[in-house]
């Protein structure tokens, strides 16, 4: 049979550095976020291509799919 160990009233972390971790993920989820070109979901905020990262490697292998084609010779 186990123990209940008691209730500790006392916080293992002070309530300031509780408050100041919730004030930093506040301010970091404030960063603007681009919308995906393709599908519309978060993507990074890179001007040149506005892409999440599933549309990007689709993007890439599509490429890759395209350069590895050989030719047809008539």
């Amino acid at each position: 049979m186990k123990r209940k160990l008691p209730l500790n009233p006392d916080p293992i972390i002070s309530p300031a550095i509780l408050e100041e971790a919730r004030r930093s993920l506040e301010t970091d989820r404030a960063k603007p976020i681009a919308k995906c070109f393709v599908c519309g979901s978060d993507a990074t905020p890179n001007p040149a291509e506005q892409l999440c990262w599933v549309c990007r490697r689709l993007k890439i292998s599509a490429w890759r799919d395209v350069e590895s084609q050989v030719p047809a010779q008539e």
